[in-house]
């Protein structure tokens, strides 16, 4: 029973990781990003890879042209393997895009992480689940057209507070969880 319940709890560390990975992208976070990703960590996401820093580097400011990005999470594949596991996770991620002249769009990506995790001490001495290795696949790509104006609220009604603005800059989650929203 013992290392089944050690089995669960793994597995929902791993989950967690991939969970939090996707909200520091998302609001552009290196603090998040770097505490799901082993030093040394490689990745491979068919139009770039190369090591963490390479991957930190591409993703933190990120792209002017990229204003906002969602990432959602299907289920989680996971094989445990001591130390190691792999996991296969579905993702759906939105982004709005800058086309300059020709204004900002919205475009989706269907795919799957296929991530090598491991087990590691971390900087405190625990054991921690991150990523040693990630590689993208895509699924599916679809361009969703002109971008929708959010500015003025969504279905005709206005917005009450400036804090619906998006993530990618100054997300109001991170006041909240932090007590300092209402």
């Amino acid at each position: 029973m013992e290392a089944m319940v050690q089995q669960m709890v793994d597995r929902e560390a791993i989950r967690t990781c991939v969970a939090r990975l996707a909200r520091g992208e998302d609001r552009r976070s290196a603090d998040l990003i770097r505490a799901c990703w082993w030093p040394g960590a490689r990745f491979d996401y068919g139009v770039h890879s190369g090591d963490f820093d390479t991957y930190l580097a591409w993703v933190v400011p990120g792209a002017d042209a990229i204003k906002d990005t969602q990432h959602l999470l299907g289920q989680t594949h996971i094989e445990l393997d001591g130390d190691a596991a792999k996991a296969e996770t579905h993702v759906f991620s939105y982004h709005r895009i800058d086309m300059g002249e020709k204004g900002e769009r919205d475009t989706c990506i269907g795919g799957r992480y296929l991530d090598r995790f491991e087990k590691r001490a971390n900087e405190t001495g625990d054991g921690e689940w991150r990523i040693a290795h990630r590689v993208m696949l895509y699924d599916w790509e679809q361009d969703w057209g002109q971008a929708a104006d959010w500015s003025k609220g969504v279905m005709g009604y206005p917005f009450t507070a400036g804090h619906f603005s998006g993530r990618a800059k100054g997300d109001f989650s991170e006041n909240w969880f932090a007590g300092d929203g209402k």
